[in-house]
């Protein structure tokens, strides 16, 4: 009978990869340098491949086969891990830890309606927030460190299962001196003459105020961007231009401090908001049960 490598020594290897480094592997894994190291070279031995290169470098460098040991046993400790997520799931659904990340364009907006509905709804669980750009946060989901994303959609994210929860429409803002504030809505192809202001790449808002407007790319903002929902406004109220807002940001506040007109579009246009976690998981009844509170927030629901 083949000999299989136990899940601590799947987690020495795993934490390596990510961490680069021994002695930040070993912390991690709560154990000494020496004992990851011995764990490591154990494995290698037991399985009959050289995982990493032996050289100079004190930093870990990975075989081919190594990297492909890598992305098995990251997805080896996900099933480990769903087998007790499974099991839990079915005594007591939404209760224990839950991790979950949200994006930088709904996180500040959402979550002071919604962490009062769940504490109301689900009052054991134990909600963990990540706030962070899409990419990373998918990348955090598909390494089994989140559970659940709160973000727009569609996030191009592979491997994920998705549902949309609401619709967050733009509106124009701008300075109240503006010529399209005198409008009671703004059409779409005004805005092709305007400077738009939106957020630096990375950002998924960017990407669908373009898409949903249907104005293209190189129009945005001519080389002026924010990093925030919070500097965008700013930078309209300092007359360098007008930008798209969704509304969930203008009912959370954002444009506090900030004396900007708002207008609707003459033409419907918003974004998706929803969530997404990994295919297959056990948890997915959950999730689906949970985007009830998350709309609930989302509609301002008391």
């Amino acid at each position: 009978m083949t000999a299989l490598p136990s899940p601590q020594q799947l987690r020495y290897l795993v934490a390596l990869a990510e961490q680069g480094h021994f002695g930040r592997a070993a912390a991690a894994c709560a154990v000494t340098q020496s004992t990851l190291s011995a764990g490591v070279i154990a494995l290698e031995r037991q399985l009959n491949a050289a995982i990493l290169e032996r050289g100079p470098s004190k930093r870990p460098a990975f075989t081919p086969v190594g990297l492909e040991l890598v992305t098995r046993a990251r997805e080896a400790l996900s099933a480990l891990a769903a087998v007790s997520e499974a099991a839990q799931a079915a005594r007591e659904p939404l209760t224990g830890p839950l991790r979950m990340g949200v994006i930088p364009t709904i996180g500040p907006f959402l979550l002071p309606r919604l962490m009062p509905a769940l504490r109301k709804t689900h009052p054991r669980l134990q909600l963990w927030l990540r706030e962070d750009l899409t990419g990373r946060l998918g990348d955090e989901l598909e390494a089994g460190r989140l559970d659940l994303l709160l973000l727009a959609l569609p996030a191009g994210l592979s491997g994920v299962e998705s549902m949309v929860v609401a619709e967050d429409p733009f509106l124009v803002a701008m300075p109240e001196s503006h010529r399209l504030a005198e409008r009671s809505a703004v059409p779409m192809a005004a805005l092709a003459t305007e400077r738009l202001l939106l957020l630096e790449d990375g950002h998924c808002l960017r990407e669908h105020a373009l898409a949903a407007c249907r104005l293209p790319a190189a129009r945005a903002g001519e080389g002026f961007s924010a990093t925030s929902l919070h500097t965008l406004v700013q930078m309209v109220a300092g007359g360098l231009g007008v930008t798209l807002l969704p509304r969930l940001a203008v009912e959370g506040g954002v444009l506090t401090g900030a004396n900007l007109a708002l207008r609707p579009l003459q033409e419907s246009a918003a974004r998706s908001l929803g969530l997404a976690w990994r295919s297959r998981s056990p948890r997915a009844a959950e999730f689906r049960g949970l985007a009830e509170v998350v709309r609930g927030a989302i509609a301002g629901d008391g």
